[in-house]
């Protein structure tokens, strides 16, 4: 005996322009709401970014209470109001006294992974660098991220030696890393077994900062030693 079949009717493929539509649609959302998400943090981000580089600069200058942001062109040097901390590339150090310590200023150059961003602490009176602290590295955790923690290579800053030469326009020696276990000299830097790269990213950074800044702010050193508010506005060079 026999009885017809009943066939199902094969589910019709969406077309290939539904589907490009309807993942064009979701990258939109997506898109959209990782902006929404990021607008909604960045005040919050930014807060936090200016915290931390306030909170660093009291680490870079030991025995510094409170601080005075500046900007420093070629044109001249411009104080600038306590919350345009962001704006500042000189933030000059006081004690209780109103006695400088010294100023902090920021470096960065490419390590291994990506770009090491650090800040440091200047002394005019000693010609050195006397502290350093990393705001930025997504170097090797366990080689590259030893300059955030290893004390021998902290140890390199308790005073590193940034004097000029006898113009006063740039180092008198050039910062350099070496071997570690190998510095016989006060402008080198001792460096980390396993993170050759990193460390010489550091005295790269350190070394064209130094170059370009420390000149330039001893022009106006006399100015930088007050910490009064008559000093605000801008000394043309």
């Amino acid at each position: 005996m026999s009885t017809d079949a009943t066939i199902a009717p094969a589910s019709a493929m969406p077309s290939s322009g539904r589907l490009i539509a309807t993942l064009a649609v979701i990258a939109m959302l997506s898109g959209f709401f990782v902006v929404l998400v990021y607008q909604a943090t960045l005040e919050r981000i930014i807060l936090n970014h200016r915290e931390y580089l306030e909170n660093a600069v009291f680490e870079v200058l030991p025995g510094a209470s409170h601080r005075v942001n500046y900007l420093l062109t070629d044109e001249g040097l411009e104080r600038l109001a306590d919350e345009d901390v962001g704006d500042a590339n000189v933030f000059a150090g006081y004690d209780e006294d109103d006695q400088l310590i010294g100023f902090a200023m920021q470096a960065s150059a490419r390590g291994y992974a990506d770009v090491v961003r650090v800040l440091y602490g200047y002394d005019p009176g000693r010609e050195c660098i006397i502290g350093f602290i990393v705001l930025q590295s997504s170097e090797t955790p366990g080689l590259g991220d030893k300059i955030e923690t290893d004390p021998d290579f902290l140890a390199n800053f308790d005073c590193l030696d940034v004097s000029l030469n006898e113009e006063g326009t740039a180092l008198k020696h050039d910062i350099v890393t070496v071997p570690p276990g190998t510095k016989t000299e006060d402008w080198q830097i001792d460096g980390i077994t396993g993170a050759t790269v990193t460390a010489t990213a550091v005295a790269r950074a350190l070394r064209e900062s130094a170059n370009e800044m420390i000149p330039r702010l001893l022009r106006h050193l006399e100015q930088l030693t007050d910490p009064s508010p008559e000093t605000t506005g801008k000394e043309v060079s």
